[in-house]
């Protein structure tokens, strides 16, 4: 392999469905996964890590799904330095087109200190971890967890053991958020200069957000020579999140006269699976987010205005087309039939069956008898409701009412469907919400606690819909639901359900606390 400074080209590594997920609140459910894997291996990402196989048998399976239908993208699976994981790992990925092998160990002091292994010792563990790894696959990437807060002189020797034993990636991880972007380079520029056998191998960056640096960081490390930059869609991942995709990718193209570098990144595909990221893990993207908030290209100040209708570029330095904003403009109201309906969806990324469709359709019907005006946030919020609220659920919301006002206590009249049976009961609470919830918890009991109630308006406006985002925590098991309607009690209620629903499948698939959020990774 040449010297990784003399080439043009960053691999992109996402790990939304392995640290994206292990957000508390984020899991995904199978189908979602293998639906954001697809999206991912579609627009181009390079290398995908698909999970955690040793973490559970839900991961497992996904994992080897996610492999087996992959059609451009490495697949990838983490798993500790010890050969239980490592095998594990082997058996979810190995029938992937392309498939790799991804094992870590904490190197800091702080981190040596857990297993209590000396020096030496770690050394050993990881030539024969990572021997082991290479002698079932011939991709595997090593990484130093809590690398940037590890001895250099001890970072030099276990990098060059690694690629000794036959890794042909070393990931430098900034583990918690902790580095500068200079600090950023000068490690990954000290490890190329230092390590023999460095040239020959591609160095990696997978940096958090703690101190909101994850992305400056992770450049400033490929202007020091790494070619790999691990990310998130959205940002999503433990604490604060990871380096963003759409963050790293967008800043080399539009800064490409400072990282001249190449990614194979079909940046059209990025609107549309910051979306389905935000929708199927629950976590709303906050309007003033960089490149795919709702305000990324809106512009409000009079200057502003001015100067953006005589020249565009005068305050956008990217064109919304480039990340899959399109600048056509179908108005939709209640006039509007399914042909349009299914057109403004296409437009948006969605390709949804005639069922589906029709399902929709019904309810931007409904919608649009009570709004003014339906804009594409709407939509995507029906698209969103419908996902979440299948025929086939546990639960379903039938019919609700509620009495509030400055007289209490608030009451609620609620029809719950419950397995297929309707159920009918009437409670009251401290507000309407809280009312309805209790109306929900004395039909189907159950000891789930409230972690997050998160209420948000689509659109602006009174008769905005409100996306209302809710999640539940039981025995470790965490879950997310979410609905929408221009009703925010209904709402409300509506994501309760919806979180139950996934705590039942969850319940039927997992024992108390085993899955991915019990094995963690904090890269």
């Amino acid at each position: 392999m040449t010297d990784t400074a003399t080439q043009d080209r960053v691999l992109i590594f996402d790990t939304t469905l392995r640290d994206g997920e292990q957000s508390p609140g984020a899991t995904m459910t199978h189908d979602e996964k293998l639906e954001i894997a697809g999206l991912l291996d579609e627009m181009g990402v390079d290398i995908i890590e698909a999970g955690f196989p040793i973490a559970s048998e839900g991961d497992f399976q996904a994992v080897s799904e996610i492999a087996r239908a992959s059609r451009n993208s490495t697949i990838c699976g983490l798993s500790r330095a010890n050969v239980k994981d490592i095998d594990r790992c082997w058996e979810a990925v190995r029938h992937a087109k392309s498939p790799r092998i991804h094992t870590f160990i904490g190197t800091s002091p702080l981190h040596r200190a857990i297993p209590n292994l000396s020096m030496d010792q770690m050394a050993d563990l990881i030539h024969q971890t990572v021997t082991h790894a290479r002698n079932l696959c011939d991709n595997v990437q090593w990484s130093a967890m809590d690398a940037t807060r590890t001895e250099h002189d001890y970072l030099c020797r276990v990098v060059e053991i690694a690629i000794k034993a036959g890794a042909s990636t070393i990931n430098i991880p900034d583990t918690v958020g902790y580095t500068y972007p200079f600090e950023s380079a000068n490690l990954i520029r000290m490890l190329r200069e230092r390590v023999p056998g460095a040239d020959t191998v591609i160095f990696s960056t997978h940096c958090h957000n703690d101190l909101g640096m994850a992305t400056a960081n992770s450049l400033a490390a490929v202007e020091a020579g790494a070619r790999q930059i691990e990310c998130t869609i959205n940002g999503l991942g433990e604490r604060a999140g990871n380096a963003a995709l759409e963050e790293v990718v967008m800043a080399m193209r539009v800064r490409n006269d400072i990282l001249p570098y190449r990614t194979q990144i079909d940046t059209t595909k990025i609107m549309h699976l910051s979306r389905r990221v935000s929708t199927v893990s629950g976590f709303v993207v906050q309007p003033n987010k960089a490149i795919v908030g709702k305000n990324a290209f809106l512009h409000e100040s009079g200057i502003h205005q001015d100067g953006v209708l005589k020249n565009v570029e005068t305050f956008e330095i990217m064109k919304p087309e480039d990340i899959g904003l399109t600048a056509k403009n179908i108005a939709m109201g209640k006039h509007s039939g399914r042909a349009a309906l299914r057109a403004k969806l296409n437009e948006l990324g969605y390709d949804l069956g005639q069922n589906q469709l029709n399902d929709v359709f019904v309810r931007f019907k409904a919608l649009a008898d009570r709004k003014k005006e339906v804009y594409d946030d709407d939509l995507l919020a029906l698209v969103a409701d419908q996902a979440a609220n299948a025929e086939n659920d546990t639960l379903q919301l039938k019919r609700l009412r509620v009495i509030c006002g400055t007289d209490g206590p608030q009451e609620a009249e609620m029809t719950l469907t419950v397995d297929g049976v309707d159920k009918v009961i009437d409670a009251t609470g401290d507000g309407p919400v809280d009312a309805a919830f209790n109306c929900v918890k004395m039909l189907f009991p159950h000891k789930a606690r409230l972690q997050l109630y998160q209420v948000h308006a689509v659109t602006e406006g009174t008769d905005a819909q409100a996306t209302v985002t809710v999640r539940l925590e039981e025995d470790g098991r965490i879950v997310t639901g979410q609905s929408a309607d221009t009703d925010t009690i209904v709402a409300s209620v509506k994501a309760y359900i919806n979180a139950l629903n996934r705590l039942v499948v969850r319940r039927a698939k997992t024992a108390p606390g085993e899955d991915v959020k019990t094995i963690k990774y904090h890269s």
